[in-house]
Formats: structure tokens, C-alpha cells, sequence
């Protein structure tokens, strides 16, 4: 197929995922025919049995997808490859121990044709629990502006948006690919910049089964410790965020310090904790009346 002829790109990064990789590379493959679809499989320099599964996936599926392999450089850099080698005008980047939902194609396919304009899909998602428990989580409708858009996402936490769960518009990537020198957070922005540049819609349906688990890189410390607050300049960098949102920066940066003073208390890393926590005080004195935060911080005081 040519670029034009596909709409829609599923991009499956793995790294060490032998075991879950068939089952989401056979939810894409079973309604690839529903829509102008393509899927592309990227091993991330895996050192388990991916390379010889997704062989074999090859074999028994000849023709249906794609794959290639490059060294491991984590999944910023395996998106962003994705993007480059990607042949469709809208990307979805589908998790390997995740699952796209059974009709998710057949749906973006019909929103497209009627909302041709939108550059980021945002649907609904099951969320999957080690115990077999499935809750469905129902996508909400956008705030109309582009303000309260990115409010709601950082800030507030009334835009969700999950990978495997949304559609994005090749064009998105214009103002900024995901940043490498993350290794996890990498996703957060992009989704900012996307909410703040572009038209964006719902889809009230489930685009994917997201499966959780404790070895998610977001409860990754030494990884959420390397992002830091650095990762706040990334989104606030003045190519990704418009002047006019900039003003937002240092609440965002009062939430980026409260979540990792709620990350390094979890582990017990109490001098990081307590340092964050100021840091997040300084930066917006309204920290002081996030009672959850504070009373975790009253706490260390006895520690």
C-alpha cells in the first residue's frame, strides 16, 4: 500500500514481551479488513524470545504486517520510528501486553469520515487487572477551548487519554516528537501539545484493553526520578506550548513536584519526599491544600 492508501497505523513497540505479544498483535490482525489499516510490529532491541515469537508471527500471518528490529533505546525512540515508518495519515500506538478493542477500527474509520478535521480520537478504554476484573472506563466530552483542554489534562484530571486508546493525526508530531531523554512520562508532551494545537474528538467506545500491572514504567522510581521536573520544561518548551498557555507552567510544575513526593514516600525515600514537597509548596502555595499530599507530609516530619 502506498502512504495515501492507508488511513490508519498501529504501531506495536515491544521490548521483552514474548509472552503477551501474540495475543496484541491478533487483535489488531483480526479486523485489519474493517478499515485501510495497516500494522507495524518494532522490537526494541528485545532479550527475551520477542524476536523469535514475532518470527513465527511472521510466518503464520505472511503478509499481513510488518516488523523490523533496532537497538534498544527505549519508547520514545521506538514511537518515533513508528511515526517515520508509518504509512498512515492517523497513528495508534497499541501497548505489547495490551489489546485493541474488538470493532475499534470499523469506528475510527466511520468518526474519521464524519469528523475528517479531527487530529487526535480520543476513545474509550477496559481497564484489565491481574485478578481477570474489567472495568470500563467511558471517554468524557472535551472542554471547548484549547485552555481548558490542556487545564483539564495536567492540572485537573478531567482528560484522560491512554495509548492504545486514542488516534493521532500524523500532523500532530509538526510541533515536536516524543523526547527521548524520557523514559517514561514520554507520552505527557505530546498528548499536552496535541490538546493545545489541534482540533481534537471523542469516540464513546472502547478502542483498547489496557492491562495493569506493578512493573508499569510509570511505577518505575528511578525512571520517574531521571524525568524529575525537567520533564515540565518538555512540555512547557515553547515550540510544543502556546505563549498563551504558558502561564500554566507553574501550577503544572506544583503537580509534577507533589507527584513525585507521593512516589518517593511510597518508596520510602523520605529526603527526596520532603524535598519535593517544598519544592512544590514554593511553587504554588495552593500545594498546602492538597490535604492527601499534606497530611503524607506531616507525617515525615515524625520520620
Amino acid at each position: 500500500m502506498r502512504l495515501t492508501d492507508v488511513l490508519i497505523s498501529i504501531v506495536i513497540p515491544a521490548y521483552n514481551y514474548a509472552k503477551t505479544l501474540p495475543r496484541a498483535v491478533n487483535s489488531v490482525l483480526a479486523q485489519l479488513g474493517d478499515a485501510q489499516a495497516e500494522l507495524l510490529v518494532i522490537d526494541d532491541g528485545s532479550t527475551d524470545a520477542t524476536p523469535q515469537v514475532l518470527e513465527q508471527l511472521l510466518t503464520e500471518h505472511a503478509g499481513s504486517f510488518r516488523a523490523l528490529r533496532k537497538p534498544n533505546g527505549g519508547l520514545s525512540s521506538v514511537r518515533n520510528r513508528g511515526i517515520e515508518e508509518a504509512r498512515g495519515q492517523y497513528l495508534i500506538f497499541l501497548d505489547a501486553d495490551d489489546e485493541m478493542a474488538p470493532g475499534a477500527l470499523a469506528a475510527l474509520t466511520r468518526h474519521i469520515s464524519s469528523h475528517p478535521d479531527s487530529r487526535l480520537i480520543i476513545g474509550g478504554h477496559w481497564s484489565v487487572f491481574d485478578d481477570g476484573r474489567r472495568v470500563q472506563h467511558a471517554v468524557k466530552p472535551l472542554p471547548a477551548t484549547p485552555r481548558q483542554r490542556v487545564r483539564g489534562y495536567l492540572l485537573d484530571k478531567t482528560v484522560s487519554l491512554s495509548n492504545g486508546a486514542c488516534a493521532m493525526h500524523r500532523e500532530v508530531f509538526a510541533p515536536g516528537n516524543y523526547p527521548e531523554h524520557l523514559r517514561n512520562v514520554e507520552d505527557i508532551p505530546v498528548f499536552a501539545q496535541v490538546l493545545a494545537r489541534f482540533p481534537c474528538t471523542v469516540l464513546d467506545q472502547p478502542l483498547a484493553l489496557i492491562y495493569k500491572h506493578g512493573d508499569s514504567m510509570r511505577h518505575d522510581l528511578k525512571q520517574s526520578l531521571a524525568a524529575g521536573v525537567g520533564m515540565v520544561d518538555e512540555v512547557f518548551s515553547s515550540a510544543r506550548m502556546p505563549q498563551e498557555l504558558q502561564d500554566l507552567r507553574q501550577a503544572f510544575l506544583a503537580q509534577r513536584c507533589l507527584s513525585l513526593f507521593r512516589d518517593c514516600y511510597s518508596a520510602g525515600d523520605y529526603v527526596n519526599a520532603k524535598a519535593f514537597y517544598a519544592r512544590a509548596v514554593r511553587a504554588n502555595l495552593r500545594s498546602l491544600t492538597r490535604w492527601s499530599y499534606t497530611r503524607k507530609a506531616i507525617r515525615l516530619l515524625f520520620k
